[in-house]
């Protein structure tokens, strides 16, 4: 019912109620109840236009996180959803001959509303969740499933582009077109166009399912995360550095607990306190809160919703003719095949499993000698390998964060991205670009040369509640010319603790690596040269690729020798220390490559076998016991945690992908060490931006890296930058 007709109801329903009543004060009841019902119906029609209006201001419009809210949210997603639909069919409906204009190019031009709507849901999904979003969540999640089945299964739209597909006049089109039609004819064939009207039943039922549990699975992660903190006092601060124990009061205060020192269970939180901290019994009690959410039995509990996902995902494939998820979500990535990404992950798993039985030992050795311990527990790795890090190496990772200060290293990676892309970063102070919190700050991004606009890069890089954990990119705009050439508006999100007011907030390597990491899948965003919004899209095993090799840029000299200073006295890492961190390069590699392969394995697993009847948590414990996972060790995201996997499918059967994607960083990596100017050859950078940034997903990315490095990458790159034993044939 449209708003004006709901207003329209609302007073005849009020009076009519009201028409028996002979007392002035009822009648003056009712009239405020109208009034009332009235202002609440407009709210919720201003809200709505606000969520779907065209975005205002510089920079070709950007979005207006200042004015917008959650009020009229379903019925604003309602809208955008019928617009497109009705977009859609009007194409479906075209009598004329289908062409790549009438059909591929006419499909590239719909659902502008439903985009700008998505830059705001996702970020009260991801940035600013809430017990009230969660709720609105749950309503709209179902209700965009049944709008995408509806796309999908449209028997019109899909012969239009068929008729595309198999045209000769495609095969006469650009590289770049032809990728769009096979982009475009793919989405549909392999989500269920093909079958039969039975089946395509099943199909969307299914999918509107796994829309509910994928989004509750989600947001019980998030309940567990917010739901276990952990509060100390000062007696229980053995071993923590200032800078950790600051971070901790902020946090406190921050919920109310003056006075106190809040361990909040959040990976950024967790990692540094079992590092340092010297409590062992809280260092457990840290370490099980964290490994366990969604695991506790209670009302936030994933693992039923575990096993349903993975049922509900094999019948789906199923019904496509394949034998497992893992075939059908593997068949148009790199890897190809399941095999071919268990072959990876099993060639390197042997040289891991026995890394760690050395690194247990040095840390044993330290252990039964300082602290008369009998065995090296899992809540104890980190705080031991830090203990042997400073045996083996004199390095206290601790000393080296007094040089990692997040301004420090945000302007490190501009001056990266000027060395390597040629951007120059200007920030935006004026107030003209809204921010959705006030963390958030925004550089506009600019050719270095030319001066040409290339869009805006907004950073969030804070914890707080309602955040999700860990570490992300996004684009709420992103480059296109075929209506116009488009600015890319370009973000990075991240779960840092915020240091105490006037404080500078520091940070540790691996989150250093983490921070330029994700900036590299924004410089990937801002490089795009492509034409159409479909050509922009990702290959899972290969967009990890452009953000692990942008990790190498942090070790360079010329970033460490200009950015890396002490936050006190400002003096740069003495070059004593610069050495000691590159001879413990591959330090702690048994254990971080062992704790992401048993995540990428188990998800592997779950995904090629037939789950009936399965039992998730059992299926883990068989899958590690099969693998002899090292008692000391967990997987860096147990399976009822597994938001990659389980939250969404865009990592599920393919977390490998950051190990497929790390083959061809290693290899690319060495390309630029041999090179003449090292990591800023210009030649090797320029090549890097044509060939494997700029495209995006218009070039296959096999034949993408092919004709960046000649040949394609070779896995013995990886196992030499992780120090393990290189066979040779």
């Amino acid at each position: 019912m449209k708003p004006q007709f709901i207003k329209a109801f609302l007073v005849s329903s009020i009076l009519m109620g009201c028409s028996t009543a002979t007392e002035t004060n009822k009648d003056q009841s009712a009239a405020n109840t109208v009034s009332k019902a009235i202002a609440s119906v407009q709210t919720v029609q201003e809200s709505q236009d606000l969520l779907l209006a065209k975005w205002q201001g510089p920079f070709q419009g950007v979005p207006a996180f200042d004015t917008v809210t959650q009020t009229g949210l379903v019925a604003a997603m309602e809208k955008a959803m019928a617009d497109k639909l009705a977009e859609v069919e009007l194409i479906a409906n075209n009598t004329d001959t289908p062409t790549f204009e009438n059909t591929i190019v006419a499909m590239e031009k719909t659902g502008a509303e439903l985009d700008r709507l998505f830059t705001y849901y996702g970020i009260w999904r991801s940035n600013k969740s809430s017990p009230e979003f969660r709720s609105l969540q749950s309503e709209i999640a179902p209700k965009l499933s049944t709008f995408y089945s509806k796309i999908n299964q449209n028997d019109k739209l899909f012969k239009r582009i068929s008729a595309v597909y198999n045209s000769d006049a495609t095969k006469a089109m650009s590289p770049a077109n032809q990728r769009l039609v096979l982009l475009t004819y793919n989405n549909f064939a392999r989500n269920g166009a093909t079958l039969n009207v039975a089946d395509k039943k099943r199909y969307a039922d299914i999918n509107l399912r796994l829309a509910q549990l994928q989004t509750k699975f989600g947001n019980n992660i998030l309940a567990d995360e917010e739901g276990y903190v952990l509060y100390l006092d000062k007696s229980q601060l053995g071993g923590l550095p200032e800078s950790i124990i600051s971070v901790a009061a902020a946090a406190a205060e921050a919920r109310d607990h003056q006075g106190q020192y809040a361990i909040t269970n959040t990976r950024s939180s967790m990692d540094p306190f079992l590092t340092y901290s010297t409590e062992r019994k809280l260092r457990k009690t840290v370490w099980n809160s964290y490994y366990s959410r969604g695991d506790n039995g209670d009302q936030y509990d994933n693992n039923d919703i575990i096993a349903e996902i993975l049922q509900l995902r094999h019948e789906r494939v199923g019904l496509l003719g394949y034998k497992n998820y893992a075939s059908w979500r593997l068949e148009d990535r790199m890897a190809k095949s399941p095999k071919n990404a268990i072959a990876l992950m099993e060639s390197v798993w042997p040289a891991a499993i026995a890394r760690v039985d050395e690194e247990v030992a040095d840390m044993l050795a330290i252990g039964k000698r300082e602290d008369g311990i009998e065995q090296v527990q899992a809540w104890d790795y980190r705080f031991y390998a830090e203990k042997v890090r400073k045996d083996k190496y004199n390095l206290d990772s601790d000393e080296v964060k007094q040089y990692l200060q997040l301004d420090n290293l945000r302007e490190a990676m501009f001056y990266v991205a000027g060395r390597l892309f040629n951007f120059n970063f200007t920030e935006i102070t004026d107030g003209s670009v809204p921010v959705f919190h006030e963390d958030v700050r925004v550089w506009e991004v600019k050719d270095k040369t030319s001066g040409e606009h290339i869009g805006l890069w907004y950073l969030d890089p804070f914890a707080r509640q309602g955040k999700r954990s860990g570490a992300w990119a996004t684009t709420y705009r992103s480059h296109t010319t075929f209506q116009g050439k488009k600015n890319v508006l370009s973000s990075n999100n991240s779960n840092f603790s915020k240091a105490a007011a006037g404080q500078p907030t520091l940070i540790s390597w691996s989150d250093a690596e983490t921070y330029f990491h994700e900036f590299g899948h924004a410089l990937h965003f801002l490089a795009s040269k492509v034409e159409y919004p479909t050509l922009n899209s990702g290959v899972r095993d290969y967009t990890e690729f452009q953000s692990q090799l942008l990790e190498r840029w942090l070790s360079t000299d010329e970033v460490i020798d200009n950015y890396l200073v002490h936050y006190k006295t400002g003096k740069p890492m003495p070059k004593s220390l610069v050495a000691k961190i590159k001879q413990a390069a591959t330090f702690n590699q048994g254990f971080s490559t062992t704790e992401y392969l048993a995540s990428a394995l188990v998800d592997m697993k779950f995904h090629t076998v037939d789950p009936t009847g399965i039992d998730a948590d059992k299926f883990e414990r068989e899958i590690l016991a099969a693998l002899k996972m090292p008692k000391q060790i967990v997987m860096r995201h147990r399976s009822p945690q597994f938001g990659h996997i389980f939250s969404s499918e865009g990592y599920a059967s393919s977390y490998y992908g950051y190990m497929w994607a790390e083959v061809l960083t290693s290899d690319a990596a060495e390309a630029f060490a041999q090179a003449p100017g090292g990591f800023y050859d210009k030649e090797v950078a320029d090549k890097l931006v044509e060939h494997l940034f700029s495209v995006r997903n218009a070039v296959d990315p096999s034949e993408a890296y092919r004709a960046f490095r000649r040949r394609d990458a070779k896995v013995e790159a990886l196992m030499r930058d992780r120090g393990f034993p290189v066979k040779t044939k």
